[in-house]
């Protein structure tokens, strides 16, 4: 697979086979991704990668955490600014939308839109997380540094054949996940992202995800 076919098919998977994922594939995968760029060469990031009884326990322990607390508890960053607005709030709501309407749960199905977001605990049937920190006093370079990182090991994944959804919705639970991920006070979390084989039958790994046009974002000068 060339990049090209790699960012074309990359998406966010929200339904796994439960196929495993071998740890040498893994290993080889993040060993590549390593080659990531960062500024100053910092290489901010660090990652636990869980699987089996690990995973099952603190997907076990989140859950009971998001039924006392649904709407997150200890979160230590804003996952969307508050003044989100113009085409990239409409952005995220069509992205929604097209997500509910793929499985067929209806905008006043308040219910099945709830069940649907419980599914992120269960990492959507995958049966990897990859959890990603960085120390408390980086700033907005070393978070952009960690993207490009994330970015370059779901390349890797596309291209030996599995797929991943980043999950930042873990973070409304940030210093608990923190705590049981054994993650010091001088870290922040950051963001979940689960890893597995795409379902190649559900239609929520389907559904179209349009990109705004070039010229709507991009400016191109002295050409």
């Amino acid at each position: 697979m060339i990049v090209s076919e790699a960012v074309a098919s990359r998406r966010s998977v929200r339904d796994f086979l439960p196929d495993p994922v071998p740890l040498d594939t893994l290993r080889e995968i993040l060993t590549k991704a390593q080659r990531s760029p960062s500024g100053g060469n910092t290489q901010p990031w660090n990652a636990v990668v869980l699987t089996g009884e690990p995973l099952a326990d603190l997907t076990a322990k989140i859950k009971a955490k998001a039924q006392g607390a649904p709407m997150g508890e200890g979160m230590e960053y804003a996952i969307y600014p508050a003044e989100l607005e113009g085409r990239y709030e409409q952005q995220r709501r069509a992205v929604g939308q097209a997500m509910f309407d793929a499985l067929g749960i209806a905008r006043e199905d308040g219910a099945g839109r709830v069940r649907q977001m419980l599914r992120n605990w269960d990492s959507f049937g995958a049966p990897v997380q990859i959890f990603t920190y960085c120390r408390t006093y980086m700033g907005p370079p070393q978070w952009s540094d960690m993207g490009m990182w994330l970015q370059t090991v779901m390349l890797l994944l596309r291209e030996a054949g599995l797929d991943s959804c980043p999950q930042e919705i873990w973070a409304m639970y940030g210093s608990y996940m923190r705590e049981l991920l054994g993650i010091g006070d001088d870290y922040i979390f950051f963001t979940g992202m689960a890893v597995g084989y795409r379902n190649p039958d559900a239609p929520v790994n389907a559904f179209a995800v349009p990109r705004v046009d070039i010229d709507d974002a991009i400016q191109f000068r002295g050409f």
